[in-house]
Parts: structure tokens; sequence; C-alpha cells
């Protein structure tokens, strides 16, 4: 059974969604603001955040950068805020999904869904107890699968989930094109609806980590017009 935690200062919308969550099987946690959700992670071992952007004591902003600090967990944004620009800062702070407000209950569930099928497929969460050392290396860049862990020239990167995910499948993929339709449906899941502001912003993110000189990249290059791909390079 996966745990759901649910964060909004709206109780009806709490309700609501806890509702839908249970008659699939999801145990739900409940928080009202960013400070309570917080806590909650701190004692209890969640799957999933579903989280409100506006929020009194500590917002969503906040919170999620809160909890990007230590986890990897899936975290779903709603928000009554609708401008590409919200949905863009969503993304950029490390959210997965973003759902505007008034939502259709079952989309979202469909979309909890979805994240922790990603979630569970590429082995953030371990469900079989199974080991398998996973490494990919092109030049100084090495991702280990098995640890999660992303190196250049032996230094440390920290990346978000769907950062990790992304190079994780260029990397595997070495010197094979994906355009962004492709990257967006194999890491999300889901059909390549308005995909490019989704990928194009993680896409930067991840040069801007794994890059020394983020507008002349070694690793990960861009085909104008096709897509993005990772360097092969003994």
């Amino acid at each position: 059974m996966y745990t759901i935690l649910v964060c909004d200062d709206e109780k009806e919308i709490v309700d609501a969604i806890e509702i839908y969550l249970m008659q699939e099987g999801y145990k739900v946690l409940k928080a009202s603001n960013g400070r309570e959700a917080l806590e909650i992670l701190k004692n209890e071992e969640v799957h999933l955040v579903i989280l409100d952007l506006m929020m009194p004591e500590l917002d969503g902003i906040h919170t999620t950068l809160q909890i990007r600090k230590d986890s990897g967990i899936p975290i779903i944004i709603l928000s009554a805020k609708s401008q590409d620009s919200d949905k863009i800062l969503g993304l950029n702070i490390g959210a997965d999904d973003y759902i505007t407000k008034p939502f259709n209950p079952l989309e979202l569930v469909a979309r909890v869904k979805s994240a922790l099928r990603r979630y569970t497929t590429l082995g953030a969460i371990n469900t079989d107890g199974a080991e398998q050392e996973k490494i990919y290396r092109t030049g100084g860049l090495m991702v280990n699968d098995d640890r999660k862990e992303v190196t250049v020239d032996g230094e440390p990167v920290r990346l978000t989930r769907i950062e990790y995910n992304i190079l994780l499948l260029l990397i595997q993929n070495k010197g094979k094109v994906f355009s962004i339709d492709q990257i967006y449906e194999k890491i999300w899941k889901e059909e390549a609806f308005f995909a490019d502001n989704t990928v194009t912003v993680h896409i930067r993110h991840i040069r801007e980590k794994i890059e020394i000189d983020p507008k002349n990249p070694k690793y990960l290059k861009v085909m104008w017009g096709v897509g993005y791909k990772i360097e092969s390079i003994d």
C-alpha cells in the first residue's frame, strides 16, 4: 500500500482527494500547511506528495524546496495559477507534475498512478529487494543507477528525480537522439501534450549541473529540430 500526503489549506479539497485516493487503495495522510507536511514527512514513510502552492505559514514553493533537500519522492503541485510561467516555476523548484484548480479528481488519481509507476519502475522504491549494479559512463560523466548517483570527473552532482530519469534514459542510449515528445512519453509515461516547456526546462537544469560550460555542452547535445542526446565519449 502506498502512502500519499495531501497538503492543502482548503479542508474540503483535502477531504475530497482523500475519498478518491482511498477508493484506489492508497493510505492518505493530511496536512493544512507546509510545516505540518514537513513534520509528517519526518515521521512517516510517504511515497508521494500532493501539495497546494498557496498556503499559510509555509507555502508550497518553500515546502517543495525543503523536501527536495532530502528526498526524491514524487511531488504533484495543485494551484489556482494556470499561467505557463507558474507551471515552469513549479517544475523548476523540483515538482514532478502540476495540476491547475479546479481539477477533475479522476485526472488527479491518474497522475498519481503515473507518478508512482515511474517512481517504482525506475527503482526509487525497492519492491523486490533485488540488487543490481548498473553503471553508465561517457567521458567523465558517470551514472550509478544502483546507488542513484551521478558524478562528473569524480565530483557528485545533485539532480531531481525527473532530471535523473531523463539523464539515465539518454546515457543508457548514448549517441541516440530522442525527440522532446519521446523523452516526455518515456519519462512521464503519458502522451506528450504541451511537452516542450516541461522537457526543455529539465534539460536546461541538467546541463547547468553536469556541464562546465552549459552554453557549449560536452555531454548533453541538442540536435536542432530533432531532439537531444548524450554524446558517446571514450
